[in-house]
């Protein structure tokens, strides 16, 4: 029947509280449920999704959850329904014990993007606790001299119940000589007091039996008994008063141990020993009151013999007891309350209540990347703290609500300055002085692609010896990207250009890795001197980004070339023939052997040789100009037919050679020198004598034409260019021969170490060494080395200006007007 009952009252008040617990709100932005205590596990709180207008779907794919953090969880979310669950045991009295109010704040977090949201369970309390006092039995020995209205403290009943369901009342079993009193205390506490209505007389009833029960405001109401025996003592009829009922002092919880804090005093009316008095804790302290407080029982002082903690516990109430050494004993009671004071020493918690998130390093201003929240278990100023972060970092703290902090990006982010954050955030509490924690978050910052590849140069040159084996290696050229993966890996590829009407790509190929240039033809000097490559770098990222770069590729020559003899002419095996008088005397100038060579430079350079002479006594050969003269004086006695074999000899490596034979007759009657251009007659037709002539003739005069058009060039912009501070020069050598001769092999040599310095025009004559003309570029020019040496021919040479002309900008052809002649 009991048990009947019992079912029956718990399941109407479920229905009580299902039907209140109902009833939510939301107060600034925030969600509040109200809920009682002792719900089944699994019951449903309220519908998250609805009260935070998210949908179903929503709330799953942005994982919508309560924060992690230290403590139990007596809640869980469910993220098929939407719904608050209760997941744990909730006990109001555990978690909020005699507070009028008990609030269970929740953190909620979504993602994509992060928000933060709060809620605040409210728990009722239902009366599930009967009151109970600390022991069954209590015994009270009393003088049979006590006179009526003595009043005898007895133990309060506890109720963990709050409210209605708290302790209301206290019932005494009938007896004709006690009665029981209720006496309020200012902290809310009932404490009954024993009534002695009528006298006692030991000698009609030595000991009475009576029975204490506490009853509670609930409905049902619910009930604890107290068993108390009242012993009747015929001696010591005076009790030790107190100065006070209730004493109320303040302690700080940081108070050293062996403390004295406050000093109690009780008067007994009784003499002798009946008077003395020794004090003491109640009867029933508790054993944590008993680790910290003790009393001297002497003197009545309260001293500290364990550590305070406010976080703990705030408040004690102590009861004191001072009784005399009468007998039977008398005794006296008071309580005291001690308040513990606060004080600022407990740092403040940094909490993290999301893993910091990756951020693009081109993410805007603003972007969310944790979220952070801080407490502190102190009181007051002492609990509340604020959050900060370096100033120099390019990220601020954004305070949301309450104590709760967004971590956002507050200006530009560069990935290869600084790929990762170390954000120390400092939190300070209020109070004095003040406490500080600190907490390192790590955040990474991801690669985009805003970085070009960049050339480890501004301009390469390479340098190619002419006859080259197709497909050796030119050069190689490097671009580095300071960006990560795909965003710095690297393809080099050649530009499409042209070059002499063919397409650069044909005559080199580069390796789209690496940046080796390869050349796919054996190239010729004397052909081609110098061209352009133009290099692309371009990353893998998306979208892909490239640079440029201009590869100079210089020709050196190699002594590739046998001396050709312009002069004397003689058909292949055959002899050239030459007079001179009888009458020649000794220095006398007999012919000239005049040879070219197409190479350049050293390899271009010429020396004759007189290998050997019918009369080597006779005849001498210049080693440098190819004069042939006489050595002595003609005799009667000299033949008069004469043979010489002339060696013609470059100055390369290997040395390249050929061979003149001249045949000299010596008659009589011939006065003057005979150059005679038109020996050959005799082995060749007077008409294709004549055409070679013509043919001779005007090529000289075009290439005399060509170098004074050139000279005449430089000569007018060095004049316009008097303003600059470069030099202009020209310096030519045996300016007689220079002008009788006008029939010149040309050839234009640039300087080729660093950034183009000065221009040279190099020629020699068919009849004497060559002579050189000079010329300084402005220093202001910022192209590449290249050399063009010495062309075979007149359209070589105008090939050679274009390619100048196309290198350089009109600038760094600007000559001065000074300029130095040297004849």
């Amino acid at each position: 029947m009991i048990k009947r009952k019992r079912n029956w009252f718990w399941g109407w008040q479920t229905l009580r509280w299902l039907l209140f617990f109902r009833s939510w709100s939301t107060i600034d932005g925030h969600i509040r449920y109200t809920i009682p205590e002792e719900l089944n596990v699994g019951s449903v709180v309220g519908n998250l999704a609805k009260d935070l207008g998210l949908g179903l779907g929503e709330i799953s794919d942005r994982k919508l959850r309560i924060s992690s953090e230290a403590g139990k969880q007596y809640f869980r979310v469910d993220l098929d329904k939407g719904e608050l669950v209760v997941s744990d045991r909730i006990d109001r009295e555990t978690l909020c014990e005699q507070s009028a109010s008990c609030l269970l704040p929740l953190q909620l977090v979504v993602e994509g993007p992060l928000e933060f949201f709060h809620a605040d369970i409210e728990v009722q309390d239902i009366n599930d606790h009967s009151p109970s006092f600390l022991t069954n039995e209590r015994v009270l020995k009393i003088a049979e001299s006590t006179a009526t209205g003595a009043r005898f403290p007895l133990e309060s009943a506890v109720d963990p119940d709050v409210g209605s369901n708290s302790l209301k009342s206290y019932i005494l079993s009938k007896n004709e000589c006690f009665s029981v009193k209720v006496k309020n205390l200012d902290d809310g506490r009932k404490v009954p007091e024993l009534i002695l209505e009528k006298s006692l007389d030991r000698e009609k009833l030595d000991v009475h039996e009576l029975l204490l029960t506490a009853v509670d405001g609930g409905n049902p109401a619910r009930s604890g008994t107290l068993q108390i025996t009242v012993i009747v003592l015929d001696i010591n009829d005076n009790f030790p008063v107190f100065e006070k009922t209730v004493y109320k002092i303040s302690v700080n919880e940081n108070s050293p141990k062996g403390t004295s804090f406050i000093k109690f005093k009780a008067t007994d009316m009784d003499e002798g020993t009946n008077g003395e008095i020794r004090y003491s804790l109640g009867e029933h302290t508790s054993n944590v009151v008993s680790s910290l407080f003790e009393i001297n029982a002497n003197t009545g002082e309260m001293i500290l013999k364990g550590e305070l903690d406010y976080e703990n516990t705030a408040t004690y109430r102590i009861d004191v007891v001072a009784k005399d050494k009468g007998s039977p004993e008398m005794e006296g009671h008071c309580s005291v309350q001690v308040e513990v004071v606060d004080v600022n020493d407990n740092p403040p918690e940094i909490v993290l209540n999301s893993p910091p998130s990756p951020v693009r390093e081109d993410a805007p201003i603003g972007t969310v990347v944790a979220l952070i929240s801080a407490r502190d278990p102190d009181s007051g100023d002492n609990g509340k703290v604020s959050l900060l972060i370096p100033p120099e970092h390019p990220f601020a703290l954004k305070l949301s609500v309450y104590d709760h902090y967004a971590l956002v990006t507050n200006g530009v982010l560069d990935r290869e300055s600084f790929p990762e954050y170390n954000i120390e955030v400092t939190a300070t509490d209020a109070g004095s002085p003040p406490l500080t924690s600190k907490k390192t978050i790590p955040i990474k910052i991801l690669d985009v692609n805003d970085n070009p590849p960049s050339f480890l140069d501004s301009f390469y040159n390479v340098y190619l010896t002419e006859n080259n084996a197709p497909g050796s290696i030119l050069g190689e050229v490097s671009a580095v990207d300071p960006d990560l993966g795909e965003n710095a890996k690297i393809s080099y590829s050649i530009l499409d250009s042209k070059m002499q009407e063919v397409s650069v790509s044909s005559y080199v190929y580069i390796n789209s890795d690496n940046g080796s240039i390869y050349s796919m033809h054996s190239f010729d000097y004397e052909k081609l001197k110098v061209f352009q490559i133009h290099v692309q770098a371009k990353d893998h990222g998306s979208p892909s980004l490239s640079s440029n770069v201009t590869v100079h590729v210089f020709i050196l020559d190699q002594n590739d070339n046998v001396p050709a003899v312009i002069y004397p002419f003689a058909v292949m095996g055959s002899v050239s023939h030459q007079k001179m008088p009888r009458s020649a005397k000794a220095g006398h100038l007999v012919t000239k052997v005049t040879a070219v060579d197409a190479d350049s430079g050293h390899n271009a350079w010429v020396s004759y040789k007189l290998v050997e002479a019918t009369d080597a006594s006779l005849f001498s050969v210049n080693l440098y100009t190819g004069e042939v003269r006489t050595k002595r004086a003609v005799s009667e006695q000299d033949d008069s037919s004469h043979r010489l074999l002339i060696e013609i000899k470059d100055n390369g490596e290997p040395v390249q050679s050929a061979t003149v034979t001249v045949g000299i007759s010596l008659e009589d009657g011939v006065h003057e020198p005979i150059l005679d251009f038109r020996q050959h007659k005799s082995h060749e037709p007077a008409s294709k004598s004549n055409k070679i002539t013509f043919y001779l003739i005007v090529s000289l005069a075009s290439v005399s034409a060509v170098s004074f058009l050139t000279f005449a060039i430089l000569a007018v912009r060095c004049i316009r260019s008097s303003a600059s501070r470069a030099c202009c020069c020209v310096r030519r050598g045996d300016s007689d021969e220079y002008n009788n001769n006008p029939n010149r092999n040309l050839h234009i040599q640039l300087n080729t170490d660093g950034p183009i310095k000065y221009v040279e025009v190099l020629g020699g004559d068919m009849l004497s060494q060559s002579q050189s003309f000079r010329s300084c570029l402005s220093p202001v020019s910022e192209f590449s080395d290249f050399t063009f040496v010495k062309p075979s021919s007149t359209t070589d040479f105008k090939e050679m200006i274009n390619v100048l002309d196309a290198s350089l900008p009109d600038s760094a052809w600007t000559f001065e007007s000074q300029q130095s002649l040297d004849f």
